[in-house]
């Protein structure tokens, strides 16, 4: 850090550069450091964020890229989630509704925050244009 003379005379460049370089690149390396640290952590943090939509009576497998040691279910009534390994459950659908699964590793870190919705089995829309058929 440059200091002003009693005089209060500006420092010339070359003792500026003398005197910041060292606290620099100090600095430099702890701000690199720091974001560094920050990144791993909030990438380590930061849950998978999807939405799954499911119908009545049509189960559906769930894979994660990482494995997790709980799962935690919003609504038990909407979807039942059986494990199948570390990285995979079946879901399987109870009522329609909507709810949240969020799955928690080994560090008690939620790796993957999944909406879920559940619709009735209802009929699929078809189209039927009269007169086609019989032609």
């Amino acid at each position: 850090m440059a200091v002003l003379s009693a005089a209060n005379q500006i420092p010339s460049a070359k003792e500026m550069t003398m005197t910041a370089k060292p606290g620099a690149r100090v600095f430099a390396l702890a701000f690199l450091l720091a974001l560094a640290v920050l990144a791993a952590a909030s990438s380590a943090t930061w849950a998978e964020d999807r939405t799954i939509t499911l119908r009545l009576g049509a189960g559906s497998a769930l894979a994660l890229e990482r494995p997790f040691k709980t799962v935690l279910v919003g609504d038990p009534n909407v979807v039942n989630v059986r494990t199948r390994s570390d990285r995979s459950v079946v879901l399987e659908p109870l009522n329609p509704g909507a709810t949240n699964l969020v799955f928690i590793d080994e560090a008690s870190i939620a790796i993957a925050n999944i909406r879920i919705l559940v619709q009735g089995a209802g009929a699929v829309p078809i189209s039927y244009r009269a007169g086609f058929a019989d032609e």
